[in-house]
């Protein structure tokens, strides 16, 4: 049976429907209800889907229940679980809010549970755009002045150049759609900044994006190569690699934040007068913090497919499930699925793929 969904009025173009994993998330359900919550107050139009039992509750605690609509899913993916929880629970969570965004009753899904189960349920659930051949996840950077997106970040561990080829043309739509880049630079992750570095991937997808029209789409600035001491010095605006280095590379600028955040904090407290200094810079360190904080982007965004999926981090809390909230709504209002359409052009068929 399918559940009727209150839509935003669509005399507002501006306004998008998200469909929020209530359940999905290391914090979940509270948190992620709370951030739904703050979203909805912020002027984003959010709905549910869970145990309708366990979310009445948290929606009449923050006063909400009568403004968030509930869509009912007895079943959930444990954080866990990995691609296959997407063939064992049918009718979890993830998967009706994915099957709302299918019928068009909602316009993006968010989600902080399992990667693995979100992308495999996504993927399962939600149609591949014309002419794509693989979904990729992009993440944002804290760079500055505006965030640098590396994609994929876990994904597709082992794609074909062309797929790299797709990515760049995926990060580009992100990148114009959520920051504004008329021109966003592309770099390709690998060893060394000269055109012959890297594995034969990395090579023959160097050779494919300098091409004018790479891969029968939109042009795009490639600017070459990027090292792995490049991803946060701001040189490109998009950096595509294969989902196994991406989310190596994440998680390794993941875990050296934490290392220095945490020094930085026992260096703070060692002495009087470092105690001193740190309340005298209290505000710059707030926002370096803040900055630096992952919670602030609102997650990852899967890209690809027939409708805008936003992964918030596993151990996301009311600000983070606030922010991926918001991000999928931009991403929805800027209709990044028509212009990823737009940038990879009319599908080809019989798309032979090279042998890496």
């Amino acid at each position: 049976m399918r559940e009727s969904v209150m839509r935003p009025p669509r005399d507002d173009p501006q306004r998008a429907l998200i469909a929020v994993d209530a359940m999905g998330g290391d914090h979940a359900p509270a948190e992620i209800v709370a951030g739904a919550v703050s979203a909805a107050r912020d002027g984003i139009s959010v709905l549910l889907t869970g145990r309708p039992g366990v979310l009445r509750p948290l929606l009449t605690k923050h006063g909400a229940l009568a403004d968030i609509q509930i869509v009912p899913a007895e079943d959930s993916i444990a954080m866990d679980e990995g691609a296959l929880a997407s063939w064992r629970r049918p009718r979890s969570s993830i998967a009706v809010a994915c099957q709302l965004v299918r019928r068009g009753q909602a316009d993006a899904v968010v989600s902080a549970g399992s990667t693995g189960g979100v992308v495999s349920t996504a993927r399962l659930r939600l149609r591949p755009l014309a002419g794509t051949l693989r979904p990729a996840l992009a993440v944002a950077l804290p760079t500055r002045p505006l965030p640098t997106l590396l994609l994929d970040a876990g994904a597709i561990a082992d794609p074909k150049p062309e797929m790299l080829v797709q990515f760049a043309q995926l990060g580009v739509a992100y990148a114009q759609t959520a920051y504004g880049i008329a021109e966003p630079r592309v770099g390709l992750l690998t060893i060394g900044a000269e055109p012959g570095k890297g594995n034969k991937l990395a090579r023959r997808a160097h050779e494919l994006l300098e091409t004018d029209f790479p891969h029968g789409g939109l042009p795009i600035s490639f600017i070459g190569n990027v090292e792995g001491c490049d991803l946060l010095a701001g040189k490109a605006d998009v950096i595509v690699t294969d989902g196994f280095t991406g989310n190596v590379a994440l998680k390794a600028l993941e875990g050296a934040a934490s290392y220095a955040t945490g020094q930085l904090r026992q260096a703070l407290a060692q002495s009087p007068a470092a105690r001193m200094g740190a309340l005298l810079q209290r505000r710059g360190l707030r926002e370096l913090a803040e900055h630096m904080d992952a919670e602030t982007y609102g997650g990852a965004a899967l890209l690809g497919l027939e409708g805008t999926v936003v992964i918030a981090h596993g151990a996301a809390k009311a600000r983070g499930a606030a922010a991926a909230c918001a991000l999928a709504a931009s991403l929805a209002r800027g209709q990044i699925t028509e212009k990823i359409r737009e940038r990879l052009g009319p599908p080809r068929s019989g798309l032979f793929l090279r042998r890496t």
